[in-house]
């Protein structure tokens, strides 16, 4: 059985929602990659008596904590003084600690406040973790069942304690043997239709399967035993990814890493050695900027209104048919252009959504590719924002479907 993990958050402005722990979620990833089981997510507030208690629990039940937080030179930093009364331990101040933090304000040309002292008293028998970009150094010891490891909440801080110090820390500590994730990554289809289509398959009950959504694109986890056969995973997950279909675009995990939507079209761009008009309408300049800087778009264009944008282009708008119009204002681009492809995305609808632009509306993406004309149609709802998310993904999705020589629906 592989170890447990936990991160414990410290801060008022954690637990008040005034700032996002995204230190947590950056650490489990971690921990998981290195083959821990992730088992809690703790925060507590500035109360030290809070502190102590969780600290206590933490030492009876997990194998390994980050603890993040708490280690500045103000008042409301109290993580030493907890682990200190927690464990019934001394505080000792550390004098490479503290010359490392006059030598931080020295080199900024800055005078050392007095209560930076504080960050220099490190409880007894601790490892310290120096911490060459701020001022309050971590410091790692073992209570208990638990080896914990104590870092500022500063992300940047963190992140280069974590990987300077604790990670090879944790590597000579524990026996870790890590689970293999799969993530198959789909787009235009919901949690409920994946499941459905899951459903026929038989998969293992060692295999945990599980879903993470966001506009426009869905994921499906597959985290396999660290010595479940390889050959095992690849059949499984390819047979998931067949009773799926053509909404998968790519699958990380058995090679090479794709990125997301973008990134993969990006790939098939460049191999392909292929060049790209756009004209977008409900994205709003939302698909352009997903796209920007990359060498293989030649052009973008961004007009709300139809009527202006054809009679600019002197193109004969058909309002009662919009898959007309879109075809007609790509071969009118494509006779100044010397993009391979021209990607028209045209709306109808937001005239009609009421107040809050929460109504139904429906997007009409047309792809002209060498003197062929694909065309997809979808109706999208939610706010303003919403819309405008969905509309640049689908647009991004007819792209990768022809590129993928998949269907386009």
């Amino acid at each position: 059985m592989n170890p447990t993990f936990e991160v414990f958050s410290q801060g008022e402005e954690i637990v008040t929602g005034q700032v996002v722990d995204t230190n947590a979620a950056w650490l489990s990833q971690r921990a998981v990659e290195m083959g821990f089981t992730v088992t809690h997510h703790t925060a507590v507030g500035d109360k030290l008596e809070d502190l102590i208690q969780v600290l206590l629990d933490i030492s009876k039940r997990a194998d390994c904590c980050i603890c993040t937080g708490g280690l500045g030179p103000t008042s409301d930093d109290l993580t030493a003084e907890a682990v200190a009364k927690a464990f019934g331990l001394s505080l000792v101040f550390d004098e490479i600690a503290y010359a490392q933090i006059e030598q931080f304000f020295r080199h900024r040309n800055r005078q050392m406040p007095e209560c930076n002292r504080k960050q220099a008293m490190l409880p007894q028998g601790s490892i310290r973790l120096d911490n060459s970009v701020g001022t309050a150094p971590g410091f790692a010891l073992q209570q208990g069942r638990c080896w914990f490891a104590f870092v500022p909440g500063v992300p940047s801080e963190m992140r280069h304690l974590f990987l300077e110090h604790i990670q090879p820390l944790l590597l000579n500590r524990f026996d870790l043997r890590p689970n293999k994730l799969i993530t198959i990554k789909t787009t235009g289809i919901g949690e409920s239709d994946l499941q459905d289509r899951i459903n026929k398959l038989a998969i293992p009950p060692q295999i945990q399967l599980g879903f993470r959504a966001e506009i426009g694109e869905v994921q499906t986890k597959l985290l396999f035993p660290h010595d479940y056969p390889q050959k095992q995973i690849e059949d499984l997950s390819h047979s998931i990814a067949k009773a799926i279909g053509d909404a998968v675009y790519a699958i990380e995990g058995l090679g090479q890493q794709s990125g997301n939507l973008v990134s993969v079209i990006n790939q098939l761009m460049t191999s392909g050695k292929q060049t790209l008009t756009v004209v977008e309408t409900a994205s709003h300049g939302l698909l352009a900027a997903k796209m920007v800087g990359m060498s293989w778009l030649l052009n973008a264009m961004y007009e709300p209104s139809i009527e202006k944008l054809t009679q600019r282009l002197h193109v004969e708008n058909n309002p009662n048919d919009l898959i007309v119009t879109a075809k007609r204002i790509a071969h009118a681009i494509q006779k100044n252009t010397d993009a391979d492809m021209i990607l028209i995305q045209l709306t109808s609808g937001f005239d009609s959504v009421d107040k809050d632009n929460k109504g139904v509306v429906t997007v009409i993406n047309v792809l002209l590719a060498k003197d062929q004309c694909f065309q997809a149609t979808r109706a999208i709802a939610g706010n303003i924002e919403r819309k405008q998310h969905q509309a640049a993904m689908l647009s991004l999705d007819i792209l990768r479907r022809h590129l993928q020589g998949k269907e386009i629906i």
